[in-house]
């Protein structure tokens, strides 16, 4: 018997979205491109020139109308648009601006409820598997050092609201220190990767965060370590910016990709 494949929707189309885009309409087995939503709807159209299947361009409250699979790639401000949407018509969320998940914690309780699943990719991050695993016995600490070039991280609220410059460095400053829950609020647009760790492991209050921005560096770079009964991790990724967007590394998109491709492998790696 033929199984439909599962339509997936694309809530923003910029470069993570037209990343996305791309590679679905070229094809991955069980998977198809239904819609996607973009504030030029017209520049949308045009971004979908080459594609072979071109697919309507939706307002994000439709989204969830039209696919089983809804991806959250936009500015966080229409997170709760894109996330009440999907989770009310139960079908499966993929958030990209975790950190707006934080506060909203609720929407798992209401997931539960109508049978929605919210399905968090590792996006620019690395061993969420193993930070996942020890976290099934007992974890003592969890620290995230992030390094990015100091453009990446101008206009960031907490760098704005405290009159913190990035500007004309010559050395490494430290502009953050504190929680994964405050360093979300504070870097919306930069530290998802701290939301998503957290909620791997021991949760946005408990693991720590630095930010540091860093003229030495050319990649956005961050170092986990973790302290368990189980093991002691260490781990670093460079990951190369994107073009379009400085604030978001190439990666992230690749593993929107491999989370999609995830929901209909039939051999799938990693717990």
């Amino acid at each position: 018997m033929t199984t439909a494949p599962l339509r997936v929707a694309l809530g923003g189309f910029g470069a993570i979205g037209q990343a996305v885009a791309r590679r679905l309409d070229q094809g991955i087995d069980g998977l198809e491109l239904a819609a996607v939503s973009a504030r030029d709807h017209e520049k949308a159209k045009a971004n979908m020139a080459g594609f072979k299947n071109p697919v309507p361009v939706l307002e994000l409250e439709e989204l969830a109308d039209v696919a089983d699979v809804v991806v959250e790639c936009a500015p966080s401000k229409v997170f709760d648009l894109l996330a009440n949407s999907a989770i009310e018509q139960g079908r499966i969320f993929l958030p990209i601006s975790v950190g707006a998940l934080l506060p909203r914690m609720a929407l798992i309780e209401r997931a539960r409820q109508t049978g929605a699943t919210i399905l968090v990719p590792t996006g620019a991050l690395l061993g969420l598997d193993a930070v996942r695993a020890a976290a099934e016995g007992e974890v003592e600490s969890v620290r995230l050092v992030t390094r990015k070039p100091p453009g990446g991280l101008a206009g960031a609220p907490h760098l704005v609201e405290n009159g913190i410059s990035v500007e004309g460095l010559s050395e490494a400053k430290l502009v953050f220190k504190g929680s994964a829950r405050d360093g979300a609020v504070g870097f919306p647009a930069n530290v998802n990767v701290a939301a998503a760790l957290s909620l791997a492991g021991i949760g946005p209050d408990e693991t720590t965060l630095e930010i540091w921005a860093d003229p030495g560096v050319s990649r956005n770079t961050h170092t986990i370590s973790v302290e368990a009964d189980s093991a002691r991790l260490t781990m670093t990724i460079e990951n190369i910016p994107s073009e379009e967007n400085p604030r978001t590394g190439k990666i992230t998109a690749l593993s929107v990709i491999a989370a999609l491709r995830r929901l209909t492998a039939t051999l799938q790696v990693g717990t």
